[in-house]
């Protein structure tokens, strides 16, 4: 499985704090031995976000991602209120 990262993310991911994004990391590590593990709560989303997904990176932040040709591409990280307002 090849992990790709959208330049939106990118600029979302850098803008966060040092140790959310070590969290992250640690969450991406998960994702890629079991993307299904229950701790990263990996959901299908609806609405605007549509044929994409969903894991948990922290208490209330959310990558958004979407599979294609056996890839995925992460191409949002947010907050709960950022993401979905």
């Amino acid at each position: 499985m090849e992990i790709n990262f959208h330049k939106h993310f990118d600029r979302q991911f850098i803008k966060l704090p040092q140790k959310t994004q070590q969290k992250f990391k640690q969450r991406l590590i998960l994702f890629i031995s079991n993307p299904f593990d229950p701790e990263l709560n990996n959901h299908a989303l609806s609405g605007k976000y549509a044929g994409r997904r969903s894991i948990n990176a922290t208490g209330d932040l959310r990558a958004i991602y979407e599979i294609k040709n056996n890839s995925v591409y992460f191409a949002l990280i947010g907050t709960r209120s950022e993401l979905y307002s």
